[in-house]
């Protein structure tokens, strides 16, 4: 169990499913740049996040809520949990009767599989089953390029992958130790690249083997 103030970004959980050295470089040097992915996508999630609610009939729907889990040391916002009356759902504060939860994350884009997606929706998930005492199965991704959903069933294996990823973020804060660099074809849609310079690792052991080289006469210097 962890305390209050050792809960990190829940969104650090997405950041690290996609590279490890990103995720770093957001928690230890608070490293960020926008691209025009992740502007639209702030810009979308702030509308969400603006919070409220919206009721009919025997359905409801919350949005920007604030959920935490002091089991995986995580805090963050949910987008919107879509909520229906059930007499096997379990209470939520505010409202009567007993309701099925089903969390829906917003992205931006069209509609793909990524995993680091579907790691941060379990997250929200397992923090919210923490809270409300509740099992909840499963939830969507909703791209708005698409209007369209993605369900994400909460398996054994994606609560593994969370744990996992919770566990190494705050292995990596504890340490204070960067992840290496590993150049790939991610790093081309990374808003972080310039600050991260994947490839100059590569460039600086090519650059070191070639002085070598040129020291033992096995390679002429011009």
């Amino acid at each position: 169990m962890y305390d209050e103030d050792e809960l990190l970004p829940l969104s650090a959980i997405s950041q690290y499913g996609y590279c490890p050295r990103r995720a770093g470089l957001v928690l230890l040097e608070q490293g960020w740049a926008d691209n025009i992915h992740t502007a639209e996508g702030t810009a979308q999630h702030e509308r969400v996040h603006e919070g409220g609610r919206e009721s009919r009939a025997n359905m409801a729907e919350l949005f920007g809520v604030a959920v935490r889990s002091l089991t995986l040391g995580l805090s963050g916002k949910a987008d919107s949990l879509e909520l229906s009356a059930d007499p096997s759902g379990c209470p939520i504060r505010g409202m009567d009767g007993l309701w099925l939860v089903r969390p829906v994350e917003y992205k931006h884009g069209k509609v793909r599989h990524e995993h680091e997606y579907e790691m941060q929706l379990c997250a929200q998930a397992m923090c919210l089953e923490e809270m409300l005492g509740c099992s909840i199965p499963e939830g969507d991704l909703f791209y708005y390029n698409d209007h369209r959903r993605f369900a994400v069933s909460f398996t054994a294996a994606l609560r593994a992958d969370v744990r996992m990823a919770a566990e190494a973020l705050h292995q990596l804060v504890r340490s204070g130790v960067m992840p290496q660099s590993l150049k790939s074809r991610k790093c081309r849609e990374c808003s972080l690249v310039d600050i991260c310079m994947p490839g100059l690792r590569d460039r600086s052991t090519v650059y070191r083997e070639r002085l070598r080289l040129i020291a033992s006469g096995k390679e002429d210097p011009l």
